[in-house]
């Protein structure tokens, strides 16, 4: 589909002789035309801005709109505006269809301007954008039903009968190279406004999968097992226990791209907080539920460490991969048990960054800003407490496999 964007986009250009740029109608980037000029007031700051972050300012998205752009049936033509960034003339062709505006094509305004029959031939190609794109948000409406029995069954029928609705619905697409994404939490609601990045293939809310017993059809264990809701899940079950998620498709297996710019894009309408968890690429839909899991462990290690997020891609939780598969019950090892409390909250979060920086003296002591006689003296007070031997390998691994639990597990370590 991108593809194809980026072909009527080329159309354009070459109609009407300037670089064309194509967005949805939330003002994010989808495609947009080569830039060859000499000409250096031609990548002014905004333009510039939608490329480099694929989306624009809310002052410049003011400015445009204010000018009627998205009840506009025509070419628009927007004088430049130098206190928002904007420091050429703009020509807007909206992007619609059957009435109503997916989006805008912007072109640098010239005078006299490209002729007439020449626009006309321009909104044509419009036209055929603003099908694609309603075509593509309503499949992503329409699907949502169909992701969420796949994503939510709990018997292997159900699951197996969710997985052909699913597939049947999707059509060709459903043999394609695909990245499940789980934003959490999500602020509830069944019908999700946000279906305009590229490359959405469906979209539903879900209960967060951080709870109980595996799905069908998953490789092993759901995220969390069958304990209590992590730090992430306490969030999301604060927010009504809902989780967003997202099929996207990928062009290849080493361009993840448009996963993660989805997820960031979703964590934007989510609010402050949220993160994107976003599972291994996989070709078809056999592996959606061990997919989902990935998404959904993805997304707790993000709120458990905010380093990894706010989007986070399985591949890059590392130790998190392992450990969201262990269940609240049987991470809270009882030797380490008595430095989860409150009142050992500093010694827990000594003990972590220790661990974290390979049991540097010098580093650890560094990073927590104390002196390395106080850093001996509470790593002393940990070996009382647990029992164990800090220069022992196989009791650092317990201890530091027992902290990054209890943080998944919504404990932290200070």
């Amino acid at each position: 589909m991108k593809g194809d964007y980026q072909e009527l986009v080329d159309e354009i250009s070459a109609l009407l002789g300037a670089p064309a740029t194509l967005e949805n109608r939330d003002f994010g980037l989808i495609a947009f035309g080569a830039h060859d000029s000499d000409d250096a007031s031609a990548m002014d700051p905004v333009r510039t801005r939608s490329i480099l972050t694929r989306k624009s300012t809310p002052a410049v998205r003011a400015w445009f709109e204010g000018f009627g752009i998205a009840r506009a049936t025509g070419p628009v033509r927007i004088p430049a505006a130098p206190d928002a960034g904007v420091y050429r003339d703009r020509l807007c062709l909206p992007v619609r269809h059957r009435g109503v505006v997916h989006g805008y094509v912007w072109l640098l305004d010239t005078s006299p301007g490209p002729a007439p029959e020449r626009l006309e031939a321009a909104m044509e190609v419009a036209a055929r954008i603003g099908a694609l794109l309603a075509e593509e948000e309503r499949a992503g409406a329409d699907l949502s039903r169909e992701l969420r029995a796949a994503l939510t069954a709990e018997r292997e029928w159900s699951y197996d009968l969710a997985l052909a609705t699913l597939r049947s619905a999707l059509g060709p697409d459903a043999d394609g190279l695909h990245a499940l994404v789980c934003v959490a939490p999500w602020p509830g609601g069944d019908s999700p406004s946000v279906r305009t990045a590229p490359g959405l293939a469906a979209l539903c809310t879900a209960p967060w999968p951080g709870r109980g017993a595996p799905g069908p059809g998953a490789s092993g264990p759901a995220p969390g097992g069958g304990g209590a809701p992590g730090a992430g899940a306490a969030g999301a079950a604060r927010a009504g226990g809902q989780v967003l998620g997202a099929l996207v498709r990928l062009r290849s297996p080493d361009a993840l791209a448009p996963a993660l710019t989805a997820g960031a894009r979703l964590c934007e309408a989510a609010g402050p907080g949220a993160v994107a968890g976003v599972a291994a690429p996989r070709r078809g839909l056999p592996e959606l539920a061990a997919a989902w899991a990935e998404a959904a462990s993805a997304a707790r290690a993000a709120l458990a460490q905010p380093r990894l997020g706010p989007v986070a891609p399985w591949a890059s939780i590392g130790p998190y991969r392992l450990l969201t598969t262990v269940p609240q019950d049987a991470a809270d090892d009882p030797v380490v048990r008595p430095l989860l409390g409150r009142a050992h909250a500093e010694l827990a979060r000594t003990a972590e960054v220790f661990l974290d920086h390979a049991g540097q003296a010098g580093r650890t002591a560094a990073a927590l800003g104390i002196h390395r006689q106080t850093l001996y003296y509470r790593l002393s007070r940990v070996e009382q407490l647990t029992g164990l031997d800090l220069d022992d390998g196989e009791d650092r691994l317990l201890l530091h496999m027992s902290l990054k639990a209890h943080r998944l597990h919504g404990g932290g370590t200070g």
